[in-house]
């Protein structure tokens, strides 16, 4: 899954979809996902270099991994077909 083109980050955690005028806030772990997405990194990937960041359980991790993708889709900030 990847983050569409067009969707604007900032370091600061502000998230804008300029096709529809939305603005999202984000914590820095959403924020690192996000860019870690844009790189077109695999999940695994990602969920690995939380985990080392992180001292989180992988099984919660896996939890709110999947609880942020579905965020990420209901706002339509994602490309299902890249």
């Amino acid at each position: 899954m990847k983050i569409k083109a067009n969707i604007a980050n900032s370091q600061d955690g502000f998230v804008f979809d300029p096709t529809t005028g939305d603005s999202f806030s984000l914590n820095q772990t959403g924020i690192e996902i996000i860019e870690m997405m844009k790189q077109n990194l695999k999940e695994e990937e990602i969920k690995s270099t939380i985990l080392e960041k992180y001292d989180i359980d992988s099984n919660i991790l896996d939890r709110f991994y999947l609880d942020f993708l579905s965020m990420l889709k209901q706002f339509n900030l994602v490309d299902l077909n890249g």
